[in-house]
């Protein structure tokens, strides 16, 4: 499958975009309904060629999240974490392997802890277990953290060879059930040069929260996918007044969106090596207006839209299906008051 992904180098992707869509970033090939991702990941992933957060065109990365997860969020999700891995090696100095497909593995659960141990040859054997491992079985590498007794270090870590293996039945998802984020037992042995930074280096690094802004940005491409559905959708009917005040009302909440994931890209281009407080005031506010915004979106197109799309279009039902869980990686209440607490002590930016 030949799938165009790129942005041009000369192209300028003015905030306009969701509606003004850029010319150079395109998906021509991928079918309106993906039921399965296990060929199309890879080869998208394997040509997309992104610029990198905060070298100045950081906007143009956050549209090309945003126009894959527009398509489909699963294959959005897979692709975010795929290009944050890149972005993590370019920022540690190294190039991922030839022909890798990526992820970045770093949350933890009760009773899935992943533990990093000293090897006699020199190197680490990492042991234990990893919930919400997307990509599961479609990566072939991923960057992995794992306790150690002097904090949490970044590793990366092959996935083919059975040291790493998906634990069934623990992603019976419906939505985002194609993003493949199952927990996976580990029971591997790496060479020092497995190790990705110093103790703690993952999560103490500005790019950490230049991640968490793009995820936002694949927020809104769920969003945006939502709301071209639904406008293909009334172009074939008779719409009424009510329909397509959802319809302005949720096209004008993702242009509003966009807008906010912009200011975010802008703030990273100006200032790339802030302190991690600042940049981490502004991701999470992009976070919360977006994590908002998607929810106003999901209730315009759903009473707009009516059950007939949920249970007669299976791209779009996905779409309603998947954008409710995968903005629940914003902490809600938790991250607002973490908000409130940077607007006490002066930590944001105008």
């Amino acid at each position: 499958m030949a799938i165009q992904t790129s942005i041009e180098e000369t192209e300028t992707i003015a905030p306009s975009w969701p509606w003004t869509r850029p010319l150079g970033l395109v998906f021509p090939d991928l079918p309106h309904d993906i039921a399965d991702l296990t060929e199309i990941f890879p080869v998208v992933a394997d040509s997309l060629r992104l610029p990198r957060p905060g070298g100045g065109r950081t906007w143009e990365r956050f549209v090309a999240l945003a126009e894959a997860s527009a398509v489909d969020l699963s294959l959005g999700r897979l692709v975010e974490g795929h290009t944050d891995a890149v972005a993590i090696l370019a920022e540690a100095g190294r190039m991922p392997p030839v022909g890798a497909v990526m992820g970045v593995w770093a949350a933890r659960g009760p009773g899935a802890d992943l533990v990093a141990h000293a090897d006699p040859g020199g190197g680490f054997r990492l042991q234990g277990r990893k919930p919400w491992a997307s990509g599961a079985h479609l990566l072939t590498h991923a960057l992995v953290t794992a306790a150690t007794p002097d904090g949490d270090c970044l590793f990366e870590v092959p996935l083919r060879g059975g040291s790493v293996a998906a634990v069934p039945g623990t992603w019976p998802a419906v939505g985002m059930a194609m993003s493949d984020s199952a927990d996976v037992t580990v029971d591997i042995v790496l060479g020092a040069d497995a190790l990705i930074g110093p103790p703690g280096w993952y999560v103490d690094r500005p790019g950490f929260w230049f991640g968490s802004v793009g995820v936002a940005a694949c927020w809104l491409g769920g969003a945006v996918g939502l709301v071209r559905a639904l406008q293909a959708d009334l172009a074939r009917r008779r719409p009424d007044p009510h329909q397509l005040a959802h319809l302005g009302a949720a096209g004008a909440r993702c242009s509003s969106m966009a807008r906010d994931v912009a200011w975010g890209a802008a703030r990273i281009d100006a200032t790339p090596s802030d302190p991690i407080r600042a940049i981490r005031s502004v991701a999470l506010e992009v976070r919360h207006l977006v994590e908002n915004g998607c929810l106003e979106v999901l209730t315009h197109v759903g009473r707009a839209g009516g059950a007939a799309p949920l249970c007669h279009d299976p791209a779009q039902a996905r779409r309603a299906a998947d954008l409710p869980v995968y903005i629940r990686q914003y902490h809600a209440e938790r991250d607002d008051e973490t908000l409130g607490g940077y607007l006490m002590t002066g930590w944001s930016e105008p």
